[in-house]
């Protein structure tokens, strides 16, 4: 794409051309130093954007984070927005691995304004796992009034029914089942 954004525009008529100035990932240089990447934070940054899904984006990459931990939180964070838009899939999957491996071993590596942001993803994470655990708890608990309701009312359950019960996942499909409860003389009846 660069190299065609590059090419010469004739203007016509005799008028002459327009030679655009284009800056492609050929034009930027592979930043990996992190002591040229906090000299250049601007370009250190550029250099993860163009190379971060090459060969040395890791990299790259690292060497960018360590010039954006220099800057102020702000700067820092419009920044890494910009590197992280411009990675792919399987470079964002790398990138966040290499945070955790370092949060596992405990090193001191990361900027600022990427320990909050993973701060902030840890809190997410005990949110959504609070939530899963009151629903889980929920089904738990729906699950154990109908196999007791089941045994109070004398009604027996096979291996497989008693395997669906506990395979149900649905609070609405349990409920119902502990309604038909009342009324009903087999399993099968139960569980229609």
């Amino acid at each position: 794409m660069a190299a065609w954004a590059a090419e010469n525009i004739d203007l016509g008529l005799g008028l002459g051309h327009i030679e655009p100035l284009v800056l492609g990932p050929a034009v930027v240089p592979d930043i990996t130093d992190p002591a040229d990447a906090e000299q250049e934070t601007e370009l250190a940054v550029l250099s993860a954007v163009a190379h971060g899904n090459g060969p040395n984006g890791l990299t790259v990459i690292q060497a960018a984070l360590v010039a954006l931990g220099r800057l102020d939180q702000e700067h820092a964070m419009v920044y890494f927005q910009l590197i992280w838009n411009g990675l792919r899939e399987p470079m964002r999957r790398a990138l966040e691995a290499l945070v955790m491996e370092r949060q596992i071993e405990g090193e001191a590596t990361l900027p600022p304004f990427v320990q909050r942001l993973i701060d902030r993803g840890k809190l997410e994470g005990l949110r959504e796992g609070k939530l899963e655990g009151l629903r889980e708890g929920k089904l738990e608990g729906k699950r154990g009034t109908l196999l007791r309701l089941l045994a109070r009312t004398g009604i027996v359950l096979t291996e497989s029914e008693s395997a669906r019960i506990q395979a149900c996942t649905d609070i609405a499909t349990l409920d119902r089942w502990i309604d038909n409860v009342f009324g009903a003389k087999t399993a099968t009846e139960v569980l229609s």
